[in-house]
């Protein structure tokens, strides 16, 4: 009755008078009354988790499951004839990060909350995100990601700072967004801005001038950097970034009284991937303008700083010329140099360590290893390939760094939020401890022969794909049938990922019905995911993959066996209905190229059933569930790595060997696909698979076929199936971000 007075209050008339958007408005303001209630967390020593992607999604359901109060809005809204489903879809997703990078930030703020340590977010404020991905004449278009309207979740404060770069200084003014842990903890994140940001400069898609920096600064996540204007307009970013949360944290530390030559005893720092690694120099020269000599600021700045790495990939790592910097962060450039001449003279000028190599590029990552007490790979595999192979010569010197922290995923959103018939089903056989222990989802195994329990996780599973077949025809117009499997790989576009030997495996089943041998049970395939608006082979797959959508769902012959579907500006809010509806979880990334993945352990908690490679933390998967829950494919990452050192593979020998994988690619420049795509596009797809294939699609593509025709024929097997389902919920405890925030504080942060 309480929580109903107070929404009618606030709504100044009964709920069920009041349309979805007065219901939004009237939850904001609830969950912002309740946040104020729960004090900040405090301690003896707090964290500050720079990254340039917070991909945290709609607040509101998180929010109101965090302060405990979600089922009983819901029963509330429900008593009074409104859905919160459709409340929540009032909500505008924020645009602030783009993959798998800025969801485990978002995953991590909220485990910090929970775990009841104090540790805030810092990051930007972007206002049009990486873009909005529209479908035109089957290619992607980039459009604004609009979505800072009224009311906003961010709270505008009074906080600015002075930025300056080599030719101008902007003010920075923070942005703050509560971050409330599950029935617990309470912090902060702090997203920065400027004031003089005009989005009306963009024009035609998302372009816009590179130099305007006063006017453009915070306008998109990962400007195009294609080009010189667009590198040094992420320099700009970068610095913006960490200057602004350098700022923010010696004032803080200030204004409580710590010894700033003590600071490693109240301060954490975790840089999150190389985009905040600007902030070690700048951190330093901050300490040495309040009187500290340079060698103190830069081992205080050690004790403080530690480093996520989050790739092998040379492009992720990223390397900046040294004019560059010198144009935009002038200032800097003494202090990089300062720290580099001292690995200079500990290390006998060893170019494989030299934060300035002899291109005059300066390595953010080196710079993080030497000058951060922690270097921690995101699974077990990964950390691995870099201790032994990509970051060899650092682990030589600085074996006691390295460290692994195995990525995890809130459970309450991506289970209790997004999945409620499940949610439902699991409190009441386990209860509802698995919400704050998801150590608890291992009692789920007690059910593993009862029939009843499988017969009500296939059911619950059919429901949420009959939910998502009903979205997919609303949003993207295409029917789907929810008795096939549905086959599902949500990502970023990128090669390494291969959506493309996805995309092959469909010409190879296509083929397959044309010539009368149809699957052992109809398959949905389903893409989504944005490219680059760079990455031009990225974006010919997309319509690689749209052109397919196209031929295969209006073929009458096959459209009853198999159907193709590219989610259009996949998001957070896709994902929440798309992942309880999967069957197959498409995890299929190069091995010793993905270094963790977070949708295998969000897909996994749902029931799915994995098929990928053993790479990043599909191993772990494989580990925990056993081989017989999980269908692996393709060559090991030794096996991988071997052939990138040797040369030895040449993507030509395997079209020329294989009669199949040469029908698969000569059908995408074939008279079917040239009827409906670009043959320009078709034709560098089809080169560059036969040509090049970095990533080697063709290596692992019979194997996978092959392993997917097994999954296939699983399925039919209905208990067998389900019982996979199970093994797979009940086994992913461990993927919790509850666990990794644990770990990370308990071996890097020593939050007090």
């Amino acid at each position: 009755m309480e929580l109903e007075k107070q929404l009618n209050d606030t709504l100044g008339k009964p709920i069920a008078e009041a349309s979805n958007e007065e219901l939004y408005h009237a939850c904001l303001t609830l969950v912002k009354k309740k946040a104020e209630e729960i004090p900040m967390t405090a301690g003896d020593k707090k964290l500050y988790y720079i990254s340039a992607e917070f991909l945290i999604g709609r607040q509101l359901g998180k929010n109101l499951i965090n302060l405990g109060i979600y089922k009983e809005v819901d029963e509330l809204l429900k008593k009074n004839g409104k859905s919160l489903s459709a409340v929540e879809e009032e909500e505008p997703e924020p645009s602030l990060g783009n993959g798998g990078l800025g969801r485990l930030a978002a995953c991590f703020l909220d485990s910090i909350a929970t775990l009841n340590l104090a540790g805030d977010g810092i990051g930007l404020r972007y206002h049009f995100g990486l873009f909005r991905q529209e479908f035109v004449n089957r290619r992607q278009h980039e459009v604004p990601d609009t979505w800072l309207g009224e009311p906003c979740i961010l709270r505008k404060t009074d906080v600015t700072f002075p930025v300056s770069f080599g030719n101008r200084t902007v003010t920075s003014r923070m942005y703050d967004l509560d971050v409330l842990g599950y029935k617990t903890g309470h912090n902060t994140l702090h997203l920065f801005d400027i004031d003089t940001v005009d989005e009306s400069i963009v024009h035609d898609g998302i372009e816009f001038d590179k130099k305007a920096i006063e006017k453009n600064l915070t306008l998109f996540l990962y400007p195009d950097d294609s080009d010189k204007d667009g590198q040094l307009l992420r320099i700009y970013q970068q610095y913006f970034m960490v200057s602004s949360a350098a700022q923010l944290i010696l004032k803080e530390q200030k204004a409580l009284g710590h010894d700033l030559h003590h600071l490693a005893d109240y301060v954490a720092i975790q840089i999150n991937d190389t985009h905040p690694s600007m902030v070690i120099p700048e951190l330093v020269r901050l300490l040495i303008q309040e009187g500290m000599p340079f060698r103190e600021a830069a081992e205080i700045v050690s004790d403080v700083c530690a480093y996520t790495n989050h790739t092998i990939l040379a492009e992720a790592l990223e390397k900046w010329p040294l004019d560059y910097l010198s144009a935009v962060v002038p200032q800097l450039m003494p202090i990089i140099g300062g720290l580099d001449w001292g690995v200079i003279c500990a290390y006998n000028n060893n170019p494989d360590l030299n934060i300035i190599d002899n291109q005059n590029r300066v390595h953010m990552a080196r710079m993080d290893m030497h000058y951060g007490h922690s270097v921690n790979g995101v699974a077990a595999l990964h950390t691995e390939i870099l201790k032994h192979k990509e970051l060899r010569p650092f682990y030589n010197i600085y074996p006691e760094k390295f460290n692994n922290k195995t990525n995890g995923i809130t459970f309450r959103r991506w289970l209790y939020h997004c999945n409620p018939e499940l949610t439902s089903l699991l409190d009441e056989l386990i209860y509802d401890d698995w919400k704050a222990d998801a150590d608890c989802l291992q009692n789920l195994m007690q059910y593993y022969n009862d029939e009843n329990v499988l017969h009500r996780l296939d059911e619950i599973k059919h429901h949420n794909k009959e939910k998502f077949a009903a979205f997919v025809k609303r949003t993207e117009g295409v029917e789907i049938d929810p008795d096939s499997i549905f086959d599902i790989q949500v990502k970023r576009m990128h090669e390494y990922k291969r959506q493309q030997m996805n995309a092959l495996y469909v010409i190879y089943e296509y083929q397959r019905i044309k010539n009368g041998q149809t699957p052992a049970r109809p398959i949905t395939v389903i893409f989504g995911g944005k490219a680059a608006p760079a990455y031009i082979m990225a974006k010919d797959i997309i319509h690689l993959i749209l052109c397919l959508q196209e031929l295969v769902n209006n073929d009458p012959e096959v459209s009853p066996y198999m159907k193709v579907v590219m989610l259009q500006n996949y998001n957070i809010a896709k994902a929440e209905v798309t992942i309880p509806a999967a069957d197959l979880s498409e995890q299929i990334s190069l091995a010793s190229k993905e270094a963790s993945g977070t949708g295998n352990m969000k897909f996994m908690l749902n029931g799915a059933v994995t098929i990928g490679t053993n790479d990043g933390a599909n191993v772990e998967i494989r580990d925990l569930v056993g081989r017989e829950n999980i269908y692996t494919f393709g060559r090991s990452s030794d096996e991988v790595i071997h052939l990138y050192d040797t040369n030895g593979y040449h993507a030509i020998d395997f079209y020329n060997r294989s009669e199949s994988i040469r029908h698969c690619i000569d059908f995408i420049t074939g008279p079917e696909m040239l009827k409906i795509g670009d043959k320009e596009l078709l034709t560098a797809v089809s080169d560059n698979l036969k040509n090049k294939d970095w990533f080697m699609t063709l290596l692992d593509l019979e194997s996978y076929c092959a392993a997917k025709e097994t999954a296939i024929y699983d399925y039919s097997n209905r208990e067998k199936w389900t019982r996979m389902m199970l093994v797979n919920t009940a086994k992913s405890g461990f993927f919790s971000s509850d666990r990794t925030i644990a770990e990370y504080n308990r071996d890097i942060w020593h939050l007090k």
